[in-house]
């Protein structure tokens, strides 16, 4: 039995050439991945954190690309631009009325701390840290009001949150920029409450300016009774005190009289009847009636 056999062609490379250039891609993989691993790039609105064997390194990396050491270093990348978190928040007042409301903030990381960050708190820091400081936030300064307050001074209530809440952001390095907090939500039995209290003021306050109409209108009118008061009180005055002026002038001059009686006279001569029917006449004139008698 014969076996078919075939041909053998000669190799265009020696088998030492073929370790050669094997080797020579490897190398060229291997540096490729090397030099893959030795460049990072930051992208931009984000800071690089540095981990030497998974240590935190104390070098923050900032936008463009990097050099680190290849396979013993590595970069997190943490976004430092202004994000949004938004959570409700619900609390007691200082009397015990349930309290709810919703908290919005813009803030963003420090970019000179986004390695202590992410070394303390990790890349959820917001889970970890502004959610729980939103709700303690929440319920220290609402229960330093009552629930009327809380609507009377809904701006004090909603500064003293929004400055609690910066404050324990802020000594976590995270940059608080604006805080934004809806109207406070009550019970349905307290809101009616103060919907009926609301109303009853209006009411008061209405009745109130009715009695202030009221009483301008009276005092307008005393002020008229006054004023016709005292007009009558002076021409009294002045009636009285021309009578005190004639009686003294009639006790300085007799005449006086005399003089009255001739501006007055108007040329008739009086007479009247006597006891016995027979006229007289009366002179008005105390001379003339003294001649009378004489003669």
């Amino acid at each position: 039995m014969s076996y078919y056999k075939a041909p053998r062609f000669p190799s265009r490379f020696p088998s030492g050439n073929k370790i050669k250039i094997a080797a020579a891609v490897i190398t060229v993989i291997i540096i490729i991945i090397v030099l893959a691993e030795s460049i990072v790039i930051v992208e931009a609105g984000h800071r690089g954190v540095v981990l030497y064997l998974g240590a935190v390194q104390n070098k923050v990396l900032g936008e463009g690309v990097h050099f680190i050491i290849p396979f013993v270093e590595q970069v997190v990348q943490m976004e430092v631009r202004t994000q949004k978190f938004q959570a409700e928040a619900s609390a007691a007042s200082n009397d015990l009325q349930e309290v709810q409301t919703v908290i919005a903030l813009n803030y963003r990381i420090d970019p000179q701390e986004a390695n202590k960050i992410y070394q303390v708190l990790g890349v959820n820091y917001a889970d970890r840290v502004i959610s729980p400081t939103i709700q303690e936030s929440v319920k220290a300064s609402v229960a330093k009001f009552n629930a009327e307050e809380l609507i009377t001074k809904r701006e004090t209530a909603k500064s003293v949150i929004a400055d609690a809440i910066r404050s324990t952001l802020s000594s976590n390095g995270i940059q608080t920029q604006n805080v934004f907090i809806t109207d406070f939500k009550f019970s349905d039995a307290f809101a009616t409450q103060i919907e009926q209290k609301v109303v009853a003021f209006q009411k008061f306050l209405t009745e109130q300016n009715n009695l202030r109409a009221i009483e301008v209108v009276a005092n307008q009118s005393v002020a008229q009774a006054e004023g016709q008061s005292r007009a009558t009180a002076a021409r009294a005055s002045g009636e009285s005190e021309a009578i005190k002026i004639i009686t003294t002038q009639l006790r300085e001059s007799p005449e006086y009289l005399q003089w009255q009686a001739i501006t007055k006279w108007n040329g008739q001569m009086p007479y009247a009847l006597g006891s016995s029917g027979v006229p007289f006449f009366e002179l008005p004139f105390p001379d003339a009636q003294n001649q009378t008698q004489t003669q």
